[in-house]
């Protein structure tokens, strides 16, 4: 399946904010943000984050980004409103700080679709604990699934996806892995809900991305794919393939093999260095573009097939070595 559409972290194109507005002295605005987003070449979809970046009427917010050549490929919930979020979100001792978690979640859905999108990203970074004797595990866990379960039957045609992440803001993520957010699908039973794979989260929560993604493949839905990379101890947020080239072209090989056919996102920290996002952007689409055609080389090499039947990784490292560098 062809992989055309690409995505990105809108607050990414805050960074050097001198380069786009050199006589302005605050932030930039949202819509800045993502004018300068579509000047990005090959960008055909923006992320918005819920509720930071929706205000007013959620449909004509989505009409402002399709005047700039974009799509809204979804939305991210980000549970910041609330300081007494910082104790869990779904997972929070006060059961009105649940109920508020959760009904907001619901408008983000209503959000998503008003702005024709039906994609909703969960990070429940919050949904956790720091301390041994924290937490009741079974009570927590029934909380969380609890609100996963209705977050998703709220609206049954909209995506639910969940973004697993080891750790941060908590010590210890409730969902921090493949196996366990697959666990808590189970768990949920509502045929809407899928995983989002980061390439980052998953190196730093020990996972091979591209076995992760198949086992999502295999037991639920992968409804996202969030690029970047990193040193694999934390969240860096580095530019595709900047550090696990030939991971991430595995990964990319395995996805489209399995037929995943979304957007492929690109989650990276462009203001951590103070780059250039629109080129970051157009390094990371390019990057993507030259690693599927080695894909498509390697896809019609049967040497590949065969040497990986055998699991023979001198060979399959030759192959490979062969259409990454020619050598």
């Amino acid at each position: 399946m062809a992989l055309t559409r690409f995505a990105t972290r809108l607050n990414s194109f805050g960074s050097a904010p001198h380069l786009a507005w050199p006589d302005q002295s605050g932030k930039p605005t949202f819509m800045q943000m993502a004018e300068r987003a579509s000047k990005a070449k090959g960008l055909t979809d923006v992320d918005l984050n819920y509720p930071d970046h929706v205000s007013g009427d959620p449909a004509a917010l989505g009409r402002r980004i399709g005047d700039l050549g974009l799509n809204v490929n979804g939305l991210a919930m980000r549970y910041y409103t609330n300081p007494g979020f910082k104790m869990g979100a779904f997972t929070n001792p006060d059961e009105s700080v649940r109920r508020e978690a959760i009904d907001l979640t619901k408008r983000g859905v209503d959000a998503a679709r008003a702005m024709g999108a039906n994609l909703m990203t969960l990070w429940l970074g919050q949904d956790g604990f720091d301390y041994n004797f924290q937490l009741d595990y079974a009570q927590a866990w029934n909380w969380e699934i609890e609100g996963i379960r209705e977050v998703a039957e709220h609206d049954p045609e909209c995506l639910i996806s969940i973004e697993y992440k080891p750790d941060e803001p908590r010590a210890q993520a409730l969902l921090r892995d493949a196996a366990t957010t697959l666990l808590a699908i189970q768990d949920a039973g509502a045929p809407n809900l899928g995983v989002t794979v980061d390439f980052a989260h998953s190196l730093y929560c020990g996972e091979q991305p591209a076995y992760a993604a198949h086992l999502i493949h295999r037991r639920s839905r992968l409804l996202g794919v969030h690029l970047n990379d990193g040193y694999a101890k934390r969240d860096d947020g580095l530019m595709v393939g900047a550090v696990h080239m030939r991971s991430t072209l595995e990964l990319l090989r395995q996805i489209r093999r399995d037929g995943y056919g979304g957007a492929l996102y690109f989650d990276t920290f462009p203001d951590a260095s103070g780059l250039d996002p629109v080129a970051e952007c157009e390094a990371n689409i390019a990057t993507v573009k030259r690693l599927l055609s080695v894909a498509d080389q390697l896809d019609a090499d049967n040497r590949l097939g065969d040497a990986l039947a055998r699991q023979d990784a001198v060979t399959s490292m030759r192959i490979v070595n062969e259409a990454l560098i020619g050598a």
